[in-house]
């Protein structure tokens, strides 16, 4: 992994046999980042993803072993619990295109990943809404 900021900009590149959202995690530690956005792309071979299902309030896993290409990576960075707290969505696409999205919760790259995250001075935190069952902004 390697990154460069610029400006309000940091852009990311994760090397083959990383794992893209730990290493985001890193980079966003290292910069002391509490709040942004982030999007990228590039190609995995192992990811899994999540769908939340709302009446049972539990996230749905499922792994996708295999060239991918992420097409793309969006999210927004923000802290809970004084922890950088990161949620990523990812649309992956198979060698027929065919096309897989969902939460991400860890992909392994298997060529590159190159990502930009755009640095909002400030902090947002989140909270666990009991209603949702998920972790919301607290705005």
């Amino acid at each position: 992994m390697d990154y460069k900021k610029i400006g309000e900009k940091v852009f990311v590149r994760i090397d083959s046999g990383e794992e893209i959202v730990e290493t985001l995690m890193q980079v966003c530690k290292k910069l002391d980042i509490t709040a942004g956005t982030i999007t990228g792309i590039g190609a995995t071979d192992k990811a899994i993803i999540g769908l939340f299902d709302v009446k049972t309030k539990k996230y749905h896993s499922t792994e996708l072993v295999g060239d991918h290409e992420i097409a793309p990576v969006y999210g927004n960075i923000s802290t809970m619990n004084n922890e950088v707290y990161l949620h990523l969505h990812v649309n992956l696409c198979n060698s027929e295109h065919k096309s897989f999205g969902g939460h991400l919760t860890s992909a392994i790259v298997s060529a590159t990943f190159e990502g930009v995250i755009d640095i909002i001075n400030g902090k947002i935190e989140r909270e666990f809404d009991a209603t949702t069952g998920l972790n919301i902004l607290k705005l």
